[in-house]
């Protein structure tokens, strides 16, 4: 009996292993088929089959399974979608109805224009690339002509943006929904101001011309953007709003102006009734348009001149609302007469800072284009070595900006890196020819202060809304770049600093800081960490030779002095429970004079953080390091250590005021020999 059973036990497991390899070579076999098929969807033309052989093999195998052949996918793209991509027919066909393949399956597009890459159905995709023969037969077979792609976008909006008529007909006579805008507002007719045929068709249909995207934009001012005069008058004629205004308060008028849309504005004045300051205001901003963005000193005269008669033409019409006098201007005003107009005209920098004039009266302060033009023309300056010109309009935009949006916004944060970068190469290009005494690059001390207040003004605010759960990841390290910024100025401030009053604001501005107590939102530094690591720097987009390779800034003696002296915490830990030490202990952050300083203010050395690294051990193991650790060490500290690392239980056993600097001693790992023995090796160097 036992024979017998001994054989049947050894039976099932062959079986039972037979079956498991048989299962294994079907799955491999599948595996090759799936692969087999997507690589002749990408090698396909438009007019090809699929091999014989490969036909035959998917017809072999149960219609489910084929299902799940075809479903299998090669970056995001299943067989079908590739094939609609390639404009493929007969695969399409086959695909959908001998495989079942799923027509909704999503894939991924990649427009070859800007790069993006869209997740999209097949017909989606079929549209985009132009193959109406793969619309037809995906339409045929009931693919959602209305299917929307990852941005809300329907496959008829996207053949509108990519000017296929043809597809577009198509697609509107089988149902596709005319006036279905995706995720930001925007609607077929705003995708087709390309094409004065496209929108007529589309008109014809019903699509509402004044319908309105997220930004209030309607297709009039993408039609103005653009230059599309024949559009500009179609939509115009079909009864376009010319007064409708962006959430910027652009009109047509206004959009023309300020994208020097030159044959649009000649016909706006023809074919809406403006009034004459209107008139004038629209001459004098397109005048200011044509000396910035074209260079054109010449035609901006002109506009100029014609807005004066204009205001001339009848009684005054004075120039509204009234700008007050800036010294980022040089407390310049605008012209008035015609002889104050002859004055500028041969003087091109008085022209421009005129444009920034009118566009401040026009379109306000805080208007995106008065802001940009700020920022460019500073940059203009900068590169002409204007240096203080550039800082002077920086700082009003940046003002704005902080008043505006907060330092969460990214603009805001772009423009203070910005300046703050301007400051720090100033400063290094004044320490580096320091000996000429006739040259003095460095950034003034009252703009340096007055970058810090413009930052540290509402701060609290900010800090309130990145705690405010769920939190823009962008904000986050906005905040975080702004904190940089924060510190490098602290540098700053230092470096410029005169007078004993220069040098009581400072204290007074960082101790307000400190006591905020800030930290960075992603790694809970505070401004102390910061201050140790050569990590911290600052980048800026607006200069093309950003990739310098000047010294760090930090570690810097001077801001650690300056923050341990306005009451920064030395044993304050961030998100991985490192103290400030842990972080200037790092090999590649380690300065004796800030170790030394650290420890002389109480720093603990023995303190862990997370991962069981603590300061003593970098020191130590450090071959330039001269410091003397055991002075710095205490019986306090061992104990601790000895506590936390073996897990003696301490609770309720020793004084209180013990318990929590026991518990700060606590690490996830226990390697106390390793720590012990670095400790005696500090202890025989300082011997010898």
């Amino acid at each position: 009996m036992g024979k017998y059973s001994t054989h049947a036990g050894s039976s099932t497991s062959s079986s039972s292993s037979s079956s498991s390899s048989k299962q294994n070579n079907q799955h491999r076999a599948l595996e090759q088929l799936g692969t087999e098929l997507l690589q002749e969807c990408k090698t396909c033309n438009d007019k090809d089959r699929l091999s014989k052989n490969l036909r035959e093999r998917l017809e072999r195998l149960p219609r489910k399974v084929r299902k799940e052949v075809v479903k299998r996918t090669s970056e995001g793209c299943s067989p079908l979608f590739i094939a609609c991509r390639r404009g493929n027919v007969e695969i399409t066909e086959y695909l959908i109805t001998v495989c079942d393949a799923n027509s909704e399956q999503k894939g991924m597009y990649e427009v070859p224009e800007d790069r993006s890459v869209h997740c999209v159905t097949p017909l989606w995709c079929a549209c985009v690339s132009g193959k109406l023969p793969v619309v037809k037969c995906l339409v045929r077979l009931g693919s959602n002509i209305n299917a929307l792609s990852d941005t809300g976008s329907t496959p008829l909006r996207s053949a509108c943006f990519m000017t296929h008529i043809d597809i577009v007909q198509f697609l509107v006579e089988n149902g596709a929904d005319i006036r279905k805008p995706n995720y930001n507002g925007g609607t077929c007719l705003i995708n087709s101001v390309q094409s004065v045929s496209l929108c007529t068709y589309l008109i014809g249909k019903g699509a509402d011309v004044n319908a309105r995207d997220i930004q209030d934009k309607t297709a009039l001012h993408y039609a103005i953007q653009e230059h599309r005069l024949e559009t500009t008058q179609l939509l115009l004629e079909h009864g376009a709003n010319p007064f409708a205004k962006s959430r910027y308060g652009d009109d047509a008028l206004q959009t023309a102006c300020l994208k020097g849309a030159h044959l649009i504005f000649d016909y706006l004045k023809i074919y809406v009734r403006y009034s004459y300051e209107q008139l004038a205001d629209a001459h004098e901003l397109i005048g200011s348009t044509f000396i910035d963005d074209l260079n054109e000193t010449r035609v901006a005269m002109l506009h100029w001149r014609m807005a004066h008669h204009i205001r001339h033409r009848e009684e005054y019409i004075p120039k509204r609302p009234a700008v007050q006098t800036r010294a980022a201007y040089g407390h310049a005003v605008e012209f008035t007469t015609i002889a104050e107009l002859d004055n500028i005209a041969a003087d091109v920098d008085a022209m421009r800072v005129q444009s920034l004039l009118i566009y401040e009266r026009i379109l306000g302060i805080e208007h995106k284009d008065t802001l940009f033009r700020l920022m460019y023309r500073g940059a203009s300056y900068a590169d002409a070595h204007r240096f203080q010109r550039c800082i002077d309009l920086w700082l009003l935009a940046l003002q704005v900006r902080v008043q505006k949006y907060s330092i969460l916004y990214s603009d805001t944060c772009l423009t203070a890196q910005a300046i703050v970068r301007l400051m720090l190469d100033l400063l290094e290009k004044y320490n580096e020819v320091h000996g000429n005494e006739f040259v003095d690059l460095r950034p003034r001390f009252e703009d340096v202060y007055a970058v810090f207040t413009i930052l540290t003004d509402n701060i609290k605010d900010a800090l309130r809304l990145i705690s405010i759960r769920p939190v823009h990841r962008k904000q986050q390290e906005n905040f975080d770049r702004i904190l940089k910024c924060l510190t490098h100025l602290m540098h700053l401030m230092l470096a410029t600093a005169k007078t004993p009053d220069d040098h009581a604001a400072i204290y007074r501005a960082v101790r307000g800081l400190v006591a905020s107590n800030v930290r960075s939102a992603i790694t809970s530094d505070t401004l102390l960490h910061l201050s140790l690591s050569r990590l911290n720097v600052i980048k800026s987009g607006y200069f093309s030779d950003d990739t310098h390779s000047s010294r760090p800034t930090f570690p810097s003696l001077g801001v650690v002095r300056l923050l341990l002296d306005c009451g920064a915490d030395v044993g304050a830990k961030n998100e991985s429970k490192s103290t400030p030490l842990i972080i200037a202990a790092l090999p590649y952050n380690y300065e004796r004079d800030v170790v030394y300083m650290l420890l002389e203010a109480g720093a603990d050395l023995d303190e862990p953080n997370s991962n069981d690294d603590r300061p003593l051990i970098h020191i130590a193991l450090n071959p330039i390091n001269d410091i003397p650790l055991m002075k710095y060490m205490s019986l306090k500290c061992l104990c601790s250590t000895i506590i936390a690392r073996f897990g003696i239980p301490y609770r309720n056993q020793i004084p209180r005021t013990l318990e929590e600097f026991v518990k700060r001693h606590e690490a996830n790992a226990s390697s106390v020999r390793g720590s012990l023995e670095d400790t005696r090796g500090a202890a025989d160097r300082d011997k010898k």
